[in-house]
């Protein structure tokens, strides 16, 4: 029998996801604490997909613990450019600095998503994507940055590719529903073979 599903995440583009797909749900975003986790889980030299790992889990279990019987699914998302994790930027010109050091580079996404019911984990995928970004010039990342501020102030690595964002880049590989920060057809696979979505 189906069960209910829980969106651990205030993202509307998760959510989205869920609902243009048939899938219904209900949101209750998880309130941690990333910045100090991730701080603590860097100083341990965590790896960025163990902290993005980390993260999903950390929203699906604090909301699956309040909602005993739900399918609950946390979501994390993490930019990794030389070993190194970039964050959603503070203002402005630390989104222009972000671009600015991505430019004409490679770096990765990763999609983590944890399923957790009554307390307990189910299931859990990392997708991850590789991006390049081709050699913008200095005047178009400020540009771009004052033109799609409203929109990318929360995105990682500071940019949309469902957006103006697209242009910023030469070549990526991989699955765009990791792009969007969720490992979604692989989510949708175990759901459907659980019996939770029709066939």
């Amino acid at each position: 029998m189906p069960k209910k599903i829980v969106l651990a995440s205030g993202s509307e583009i998760r959510a989205q996801l869920l609902a243009q797909a048939g899938v219904e749900h209900e949101v209750i975003p998880a309130r941690i604490d990333e910045e100090m986790i991730t701080a603590a889980l860097r100083a341990e030299g965590a790896k960025p997909r163990d902290i993005a790992d980390t993260l999903a889990e950390m929203k699906a279990r604090k909301i699956s613990e309040k909602n005993p019987g739900a399918l609950v699914l946390g979501c994390d998302q993490v930019l990794e450019h030389r070993g190194e994790m970039l964050h959603k930027p503070r203002d402005r010109d630390d989104a222009i600095t972000q671009l600015l050091q991505l430019r004409g580079g490679r770096h990765s996404l990763l999609a983590a998503a944890v399923l957790y019911q009554d307390g307990e984990p189910l299931w859990r995928h990392i997708g991850q994507v590789r991006l390049r970004m081709r050699e913008a010039t200095d005047a178009y990342i400020a540009d771009y940055v004052d033109r799609n501020w409203e929109s990318i102030r929360h995105a990682v690595g500071c940019y949309k590719l469902e957006e103006e964002g697209v242009r910023l880049f030469s070549q990526i590989e991989g699955d765009y529903f990791h792009v969007l920060g969720m490992p979604f057809l692989e989510l949708l696979n175990y759901l459907t073979l659980r019996g939770d979505l029709e066939t």
